[in-house]
């Protein structure tokens, strides 16, 4: 499936949304996390526009003040821009706390479609995927630069596998998720 100027325009606002940004623990520039995403949803049997929405998939969540639902679904349609919005956990400023905002994210997957299950499911992916990663190869505490520790990451990835077996089953990305979360809570605290 050959990906139109859409997509394209969605790479471009994507960058320049997360141009400063960078991904946590590194010097990765963030887009490299959205261009991951979107590629796992197009792997995962994804459209167009669920790739749009990989790559803008953090928009209202970490760049709110730059962006806002409107502005996507004027440039993107509401698809995209429903999808996005499903994937925050928060447009709220300040955020709620950590657990509160992960267990109101678990909660609203139960309702949602198959297009925003694959974009998050990608998304979580990817965020365990360079997490496994880090734990592997890096000198210092991983688990340090998040908000909540090994512990509360172990209940909410494991939740979220739980969720994206039941709605989405089948699914490549589903099926890689559960393998790398497994992966990554067997290693050595």
């Amino acid at each position: 499936m050959p990906l139109s100027e859409k997509f394209d325009e969605a790479l471009v606002y994507a960058h320049e949304l997360h141009r400063d940004q960078s991904r946590k623990g590194g010097e990765r520039p963030y887009i490299s996390h959205l261009l991951a995403v979107s590629s796992l949803v197009l792997e995962g049997g994804g459209d167009e526009e669920q790739a749009i929405a990989g790559l803008l998939h953090d928009a209202l969540e970490d760049q709110g003040d730059k962006t806002s639902y409107a502005e996507l679904e004027d440039r993107f349609g509401s698809r995209v821009a429903g999808i996005v919005r499903a994937c925050s956990d928060t447009e709220v400023l300040p955020k709620p706390p950590w657990r509160e905002r992960k267990q109101a994210y678990l909660d609203s997957l139960q309702h949602e479609g198959a297009d925003v299950l694959l974009v998050s499911a990608a998304d979580k992916l990817h965020n365990a995927r360079a997490t496994l990663t880090d734990t592997l190869y890096s000198e210092t505490d991983v688990w340090s630069r998040f908000k909540a520790g090994r512990t509360e990451q172990e209940w909410y990835y494991r939740a979220l596998v739980e969720v994206f077996e039941e709605r989405l089953p089948h699914n490549p990305v589903v099926r890689e998720l559960s393998r790398t979360v497994d992966a990554l809570f067997s290693e050595p605290r």
